[in-house]
This record gives C-alpha cells, structure tokens and sequence, in this order.
C-alpha cells in the first residue's frame, strides 16, 4: 500500500511531462472528469430467419463532376497553313463527309485518341454518345451539341473536337464555265461566289440549274421541286435576276454535293442576204429584237429583199414549224414596231433577184468603164 501511495505522484509527474505517458496511462487525479470515450456501435448478430440489414456503403466522390468551363474548338497544327491561305478560320470552316475528327472528353477514356470520320451521309459515331449528324455545322456547333449529349452523363462536361484532315464540300459546276468539274469549297461561299471562281463562258446561258441532296434540305428557292425519287431537289434561276439586284435572294449558299449546271446560252440565227450571217447568244436576255439582231449581224446587204423577211420558229408545244412574214423595211423606217425573236429562232432575209440583177449589171459596167478607159491604141 505505501508504494502504492509513493508511486501515485511519480507517475503523474511523468504524465504531466510528456504526452506519451498521458496516453498510455490514465490520469490518477480523483477530481479530474472521467476522459470521454468513442462508442462504437456493435453489430448485432440477426436471429436465425430473420432479414439481414444491408450496411450502405459509403458514397464515391464523382470524379466526372468537374465545374471546369467547356473548352473551345481547336484546329489542328497541319491544317492551320491550310486555313490561313484559304482565308477560312476554324469557326467558319463548314463540316462535310469524309472529313476526319479528334473529339475527347474530360473523364471519358472510351473516347481514345484515334480519329472519327464523318461518314458520306453526314453522321459521325462517338462512343456511348451514338450517331451524331456533322455535315453542315461548324466545328464549334459541332462542339456545343456533343456537350449537350454528354449531359446525361457528365455535368459541365469539357469537349474538345479538332479537325484532324478535311476534304472540304466537294461541289460540282458543269456546263458553259471555263473550269469545270468538282471545285473543294473551303467555308461558306454562295453560288455566284462559286461561279465566279469557275468563271463564266462568253456563251453561257441566262439559266443555272442547281441540283441539291436533300439529305442537305431543300434549295430555298421559289421554283425549287424534288425530282421523283425524293432525293434531290431540283430548281432553276436566273442569272439577270441576281445580278440585277432584283432577287439578291437567290444567291443562296451552296452546299456539299451540290450540282451547279450552267447551259450554253440559246442562239438567234440571221441567215440571207446579210453581212455577217450566223448565230448569236442570249447570254443575258430571254429574247432578242429583230433590229439587235439586225446590228449584230452588221446590217443587210445592198441586195437584200427586206419587205419579204421571214421569221422561222418551232413550236415548243407540236413542233410545227412556223414561218412569220416580216416586213423589216418598215421596222428600219419607224413604221412598225419592234418584233422579239425567241430562242433557237431564224431571222431569214432573202435576197431580191431584181437588185442582184442591176447591181450585177453596174458591176459589168463599171468593169466595161474602167477597162476602156484603161485601154489606149
């Protein structure tokens, strides 16, 4: 009992000394509180027959839950001296098949690093997110639909899609142009932009047929029909229009796969007794008058029949062939009006045989004239 007693102030000299001991030992100071304790509840063990409790497990963080802002679109490092020549930057630059895509997301590792393609009929596959239309948005609405694709996985989820290789919108421009063929369109660019790259014939048309999948939408045009496949749509505009300014609408943009086909101009035919006979575009006009036509064959000749002119058309409903008497002499005198010659017509003036006769016989006469005058004995 005395060593006891002695031992009692030893150890809580040590106690108070160092930490250590304050743990292993209890404090032996009657007035001190009694030191709290940690209940920890003991599982209980259920009766037999009786339903066991399943222990919720304790919640995971959500890695995928990030409050990081959506990052741009980006471009990749070997395009970049493509766009800058081309004058098309990454936000305008439009999205068409075969063009080759990397997409990744922050906390999708499915995504991986290879490549997509956007496959001929538009879409692109992504993992987990499915089939995704591309062709006709740009790399950044591409970007803003995949991140509302993803929201139903991720929240705030962080997309990146760089264009790793592009083949541009393939459009076709045929016809009356000076390069035709399948023209790499880069960016947005309207038809008369396109146009104007193909440059256009002396003898091209007033009329650009444009032909259009409607897998890309109908051409916003008046006159716009889908042809009876269902597959294109089909419609037909005038140059003069546009380039009037009377429909600036009509310069609408093209679009990949598009068909442009600008036709030869139609022809007006002066034939007979005229100094420059043959034919002559409607490059602009829908018809032409007979005193333009008149001009452009630089007038009639001294022994044309005027009064006995005729107009030679076809009849686009029967094909009948039609012959129009005109008397051009009054229309050189301001005694009739004007007449329009339509499309494929032939301004047909004959030749006097009275006129070629007299001027035959002057002709004979001068000669005659001449050769004596010469002539000396």
């Amino acid at each position: 009992m005395k060593r006891l007693l002695f031992a009692a102030p030893v150890l809580s000299l040590l106690m108070a000394s160092s930490p250590v001991c304050a743990q292993i030992f209890p404090t032996l100071d009657p007035n001190a509180p009694p030191p709290v304790t940690q209940h920890i509840k003991t599982p209980v063990m259920p009766a037999p027959g009786e339903p066991v409790e399943p222990v919720a497990a304790p919640p995971k963080p959500d890695t995928a839950k990030t409050d990081v802002k959506p990052n741009t679109q980006a471009i990749s490092p070997a395009l970049s001296k493509t766009f800058d020549e081309s004058g098309v930057t990454p936000e305008s630059y439009i999205l068409g098949p075969q063009d080759t895509l990397t997409v990744k997301a922050v906390n999708m590792e499915e995504m991986g690093d290879d490549p997509y393609p956007i496959d001929l009929t538009g879409f692109l596959t992504l993992p987990r997110i499915g089939r995704v239309h591309a062709a006709g948005l740009t790399v950044e609405q591409l970007r803003d639909e995949l991140i509302k694709r993803l929201r139903d996985y991720l929240q705030d989820p962080v997309v990146t899609v760089t264009v790793t290789e592009f083949h541009s919108q393939p459009v076709s421009i045929l016809g009356a142009v000076e390069n035709p063929g399948v023209h790499q369109i880069k960016g947005q660019k309207t038809l008369f932009e396109v146009i104007s790259e193909a440059g256009l014939k002396d003898d091209a048309g007033n009329t650009i047929t444009i032909t259009r999948q409607m897998v890309n939408g109908a051409l916003p045009l008046k006159n716009a029909q889908t042809d009876p496949s269902g597959r294109y749509s089909v419609a037909d505009l005038n140059i003069r229009s546009v380039m009037s300014a009377r429909n600036p609408q009509d310069n609408i943009p093209v679009k990949p796969y598009d068909v442009i086909t600008v036709p030869k101009a139609d022809l007006i035919y002066v034939i007979g007794a005229v100094k420059r006979p043959g034919g002559f575009p409607l490059t602009e006009r829908a018809n032409m008058t007979v005193l333009e036509a008149l001009a452009l064959s630089q007038g009639l000749d001294k022994a044309a029949a005027s009064k006995k002119a005729k107009i030679l058309r076809t009849d686009e409903t029967t094909h009948a062939h039609l012959e129009i008497p005109i008397d051009v002499q009054k229309i050189l005198d301001g005694k009739n009006t004007d007449q329009a010659l339509l499309s494929n017509d032939i301004l047909w003036i004959p030749t006097s045989a009275i006129k070629q006769a007299s001027y035959r016989a002057v002709e004979a006469l001068v000669q005659t004239g001449t050769g004596i005058a010469i002539y000396r004995p």
